[in-house]
């Protein structure tokens, strides 16, 4: 079988292999959909701690080709997303619950080698059914879903109250979404005008146009803001570019008693006023990867899949990661690029899947 591994910064080389074997408690998955986001790029640059050569891909979906022994429910031929975060069970934070920043954590395609091959073997308990009427390919997003749906709540959502999203990307969207289905009106920023675009149709109520050269909110979205929250601020705001200022802006703008999510992750720093969070006394939190949350992400992601699709802005073919990789520098009106496998393609060609889940042929189509 065809794999592509990372040897080096930004160095793809591809490989035949042996396909893998089946194990006692594991399933062999044909990958046919891999997602990139922004720790693919990191990787690929050479810029991760796990370091290099490693066969990337987290972000996927695929059908079970076989399966091990299990009590599951899983069979040969199902639709499945799988769930790529490993963790001990033993340490502190996993004994506590809270496994999604275990001292040991891993993840696949990150630390171990991942989906950019045509077979792989996958632990049988990361296996997760896809919605009957789920695209394979709008599945693959289930990752990334389940990372906003765990920001959300660790935000404390209430119904009726005003959240501000920091932040339209991918992540920052996909909040956006669920927070509108738990009955939260959200505002959305951002430095794009396109992304705010998308972001009123996964629910804003309100989008504000950041310029980093002058300040933000500028008089006029103040009086927006102070408008959709009685002149008190956003009770939750949930900051998901990184950029330092905007978790400086997350905390001059959240209510007092608010709640602060930073899901954005950068190795900068932030200047934080020491009076600030005290004197409005804010929860200011932290939120990584997700509490096995991907069948949750995969039921948003079936409620919604018109909104889901506006999010893959982008295809490749499996033999186009070096074009994929150059593209996502580009930054500007990307959202999610979809690496389409040798499998989805041959299934596309024998007509088993909707036409609209097969994209274009041809390298770098938008969707």
């Amino acid at each position: 079988m065809l794999t592509a591994r990372t040897v080096a910064k930004e160095t793809i080389r591809y490989e035949e292999v042996a396909e893998p074997g089946l194990d006692a408690g594991r399933a062999l998955v044909r990958v046919h959909n891999v997602t990139l986001c922004g720790t693919d790029l990191h990787i690929w640059e050479d810029d991760y701690p796990a370091g290099l050569p490693v066969v990337q891909g987290h972000e996927f979906s695929g059908v079970v080709e076989a399966i091990g022994n299990n009590a599951s429910g899983v069979r040969a031929g199902d639709r499945v997303a799988v769930s790529p975060m490993t963790y001990c069970g033993a340490c502190q934070p996993c004994r506590s619950g809270r496994f999604n920043v275990c001292r040991n954590i891993g993840c696949i395609g990150c630390y171990s080698d991942g989906a950019l091959v045509e077979l792989l073997s996958v632990p049988v308990d990361k296996l997760c059914l896809v919605p009957d009427g789920l695209d394979l390919d709008l599945a693959a997003m289930a990752e990334p879903a389940s990372i906003a749906m765990q920001a959300v709540n660790r935000g404390r959502p209430v119904a009726g109250e005003t959240a501000l999203v920091l932040g339209s990307g991918p992540i920052g969207l996909l909040a956006t979404l669920y927070l509108t289905d738990l009955g939260v009106n959200v505002a959305c920023a951002d430095t794009e005008a396109d992304r705010l675009e998308l972001a009123t149709a996964f629910g804003a109520v309100d989008t504000l146009l950041v310029d980093p050269a002058a300040g933000f909110p500028d008089a006029e979205q103040a009086g927006r803001l102070d408008q959709l929250t009685g002149g008190y601020g956003p009770g939750l705001v949930l900051e998901a570019t990184g950029a330092p200022s905007s978790l400086e802006n997350a905390i001059r703008l959240v209510a007092s008693a608010g709640r602060i999510v930073q899901v954005g992750i950068s190795a900068r720093s932030a200047t934080v006023s020491m009076k600030d969070i005290p004197f409005k006394e804010l929860d200011l939190m932290g939120s990584r990867n997700s509490l096995n949350l991907i069948p949750d992400g995969l039921g948003l992601l079936a409620r919604h899949p018109d909104q889901a699709r506006a999010l893959l802005t982008h295809r490749f073919a499996f033999e186009e990661l070096q074009q994929a990789y150059g593209l996502m520098r580009n930054r500007r009106k990307v959202g999610k690029i979809l690496i389409e496998m040798p499998a989805a393609r041959a299934r596309a060609r024998q007509g088993l899947i909707s036409e609209s889940a097969v994209g274009s042929a041809l390298s770098g189509a938008s969707a």
